[in-house]
């Protein structure tokens, strides 16, 4: 398939969405049913129209579908090669290792429905005096647990990415595009965007939309370039605002994260992975008739594996400290036959 070679920009019209997507696989509703109204655009930045018929246009116009032959589970982790692998491992100078895993959330909260679990099975004073052991438990989807989204968690118009269609998806797990495709591991380069370092603040305001412009003018601030195989990682200083003023509800409040005008960027980039400390999508997305459209369109279209969540406080620290956005970037998921995803540890080492 021919690759695009100009950035194309497209403009934006401001929608409050109210409906959260969950990927819920045993949910009976319609993944992208959302309601809406309009609001005046206080960005400051110039009015932008995304709409619905654009985003049915870019899932084709930007599919993989078919790239890597028409049993392909791999999606665009196809594009890291020995070749990448070997790039990547050469970015290690300091051997530093710094982790992009946020520490578990065990409280619940307006953005934490579902709190991770830790429970002891035994401490040592119950009888089994030599051994301590305990138990795990986590609905990973959804605002607050660091996590990996596979290529299963997604469906439009009955299909997912490669067109495996949602049947596949069983009570007993994916029969394809499952989380255990990856369990190889990815051993990458990863390009860190710090937008509020870019705006000069601690930390973009919920809703606050980022376009290709802040991207390509974070790429000449840092003196980087993302190219095929890659993975993204978008910094809106979500955690830093969570730690500054609570956890808030991104369904009513939202989140900041990218514009859907971004994703034919990405895709003429050929990026591996897209990853943030949020949910990628700008929510609300401006979108009438679709909540979450990078999602959609990266997953479901372009075969890109989404990492949500991620704790970017501490990695952006050292490549402040080091003066370099770019390092290697190592993870591995869970092995489980069938999962949505996994819970993960990513490490990022300068």
């Amino acid at each position: 398939m021919m690759m695009m070679t100009t950035t194309r920009r497209f403009p934006r019209a401001v929608t409050m969405l109210t409906l959260f997507a969950s990927a819920s696989l045993v949910s009976g509703c319609s993944l992208f049913e959302v309601t809406g109204r309009d609001e005046g655009d206080d960005s400051g930045e110039e009015s932008r129209d995304a709409t619905a018929a654009d985003v049915d246009r870019w899932i084709t116009e930007l599919s993989n579908w078919g790239r890597w032959g028409k049993e392909d589970q791999l999606g665009a982790l196809n594009l890291s090669t020995p070749d990448t692998r070997r790039a990547a491992a050469a970015l290690v100078s300091e051997g530093v290792s710094v982790s992009m895993a946020r520490d578990v959330e065990t409280e619940k909260a307006v953005d934490n429905g579902n709190p991770f679990e830790h429970t002891m099975k035994s401490t040592g004073d119950d009888g089994h005096g030599h051994w301590a052991s305990d138990n795990f438990s986590v609905a990973y989807h959804g605002y607050v647990h660091t996590h990996m989204d596979s290529l299963c968690h997604i469906f439009h118009d009955g299909k997912m990415y490669n067109g495996f269609p949602r049947g596949d998806v069983k009570k007993t797990g994916a029969e394809h595009l499952g989380i255990e495709n990856v369990k190889d591991g990815i051993f990458a380069r990863a390009v860190l965007f710090d937008i509020p370092a870019l705006k000069g603040v601690d930390y973009l305001e919920p809703g606050s939309a980022i376009y290709v412009e802040d991207l390509e003018a974070w790429e000449k601030k840092a003196g980087v370039r993302v190219g095929s195989g890659d993975v993204i990682i978008i910094r809106t200083g979500r955690w830093a605002r969570r730690d500054a003023k609570g956890p808030w509800s991104v369904g009513e409040a939202g989140a900041a994260g990218l514009h859907v005008s971004c994703v034919p960027w990405l895709r003429e980039r050929d990026v591996a992975i897209l990853a943030s400390d949020g949910a990628s999508d700008v929510i609300p997305s401006q979108v009438d008739g679709y909540s979450h459209p990078v999602h959609l369109i990266t997953l479901h279209a372009m075969g890109v594996h989404i990492f949500d969540n991620l704790e970017l406080e501490a990695v952006a620290a050292a490549a402040e400290k080091f003066g370099r956005w770019e390092f290697l970037l190592t993870v591995a998921p869970l092995a489980v036959p069938g999962g949505t995803g996994s819970p993960f540890n990513p490490i990022a080492t300068f």
